[in-house]
């Protein structure tokens, strides 16, 4: 597809100065005057509505961070890194919905004005330039594996950052782990005119997407469209093609967008898989896409798969 990198988190050239990060006295004279871009338990902090905030190391929401920050790269010549705040305990707020699918709290910091806010990064990831996104999905990313891989894989000790935070080392025996990015193949499945679409149990009423599932070890891409549509919706997929990929940071995926051709349209679907699949045509794709149809909600914007499904209706795929 020629317009692949148009994706939400797609490419927008950010220069990650990938041979500074071994330079430890380097990426700390950086630090002193870089912009800093802080998490607050996976949330993004907006200056306004479409900008991230950068802040800098005298800041006191910084206060409570880690202590560890993420050299994600320079923009126009400058360093910038991430910082996580989650100790950061936001005074008489409900905190119920942190954390879960669809997240519509905000909170600000009180030493931060009051059109600064942290925000769920899928409620506007749309909003905010293709620069921003691609550092806030390496941010995410990130601290995500760091969190989740605190421990040396080979002898269980606790490892650390190193590499300005692009590593993480073991002393106790010597072993080195890279960030992990795990692949997600997310499927256009057509028959003609219609489009296959289905849900998971737990999803907004009415909201259906493509299918989607992980790539197996020893699997080809090809092969993973076939095997997880089949599984899903016993739907037999001939030709496979590349269409787009996203990094989607929720947690460290990267969706890889691929348009198979049906080869039979009888639905059976694995329950414990998906809750629903369903043929769609062209037609009504054009009202769910239009926010019209009686039934069917569309994907969120700036995923993927409406990405995908806005250019199948436009007949953008090649």
């Amino acid at each position: 597809m020629r317009i692949a990198e148009t994706v939400t988190f797609g490419g927008s050239a950010l220069d990650r100065a990938a041979h500074l990060r071994s330079d430890q006295a380097e990426i700390e004279l950086r630090l002193k005057s870089a912009a800093i871009l802080p998490l607050w338990r996976g949330k993004v902090l907006l200056a306004g509505s479409s900008r991230l905030a950068r802040l800098t190391l005298g800041d006191a929401v910084l206060e409570g961070a880690s202590g560890e920050y993420i050299f994600l790269g320079l923009d126009d010549g400058q360093a910038v890194f991430a910082s996580d705040i989650s100790a950061w305990e936001p005074p008489d707020q409900d905190l119920e919905l942190v954390g879960q699918f669809f997240d519509p709290s905000e909170q600000n910091h009180p030493a931060l004005p009051d059109d600064h806010i942290f925000a769920e990064l899928r409620s506007v990831m749309t909003q905010i330039s293709a620069r921003d996104a691609e550092l806030i999905a390496t941010a995410k990313a990130l601290f995500n594996w760091h969190a989740s891989h605190q421990f040396c894989a080979k002898c269980g000790a606790k490892s650390m950052m190193a590499m300005a935070g692009w590593q993480r080392n073991c002393d106790a025996c010597g072993g080195v782990h890279f960030p992990r990015t795990d692949p997600v193949v997310i499927m256009l499945v057509t028959h003609g005119n219609d489009l296959l679409l289905g849900r998971t149990p737990g999803w907004p009423e009415g909201m259906y997407s493509t299918l989607a599932g992980f790539v197996e070890p020893g699997e080809t891409l090809e092969a993973a469209v076939r095997r997880e549509v089949f599984e899903e919706a016993r739907i037999s997929v001939g030709k496979v093609s590349y269409l787009a990929s996203q990094p989607w940071a929720f947690p460290s995926s990267l969706m890889i967008g691929c348009h198979g051709i049906a080869l039979n349209r009888d639905i059976e679907i694995d329950p414990v898989e998906i809750e629903e699949a369903i043929w769609v045509s062209r037609e009504e794709l054009m009202q769910v896409m239009a926010g019209e149809h009686p039934k069917i909600s569309a994907a969120r914007k700036g995923s993927i798969a409406h990405f995908i499904m806005t250019n199948w209706l436009a007949d953008r795929l090649e």
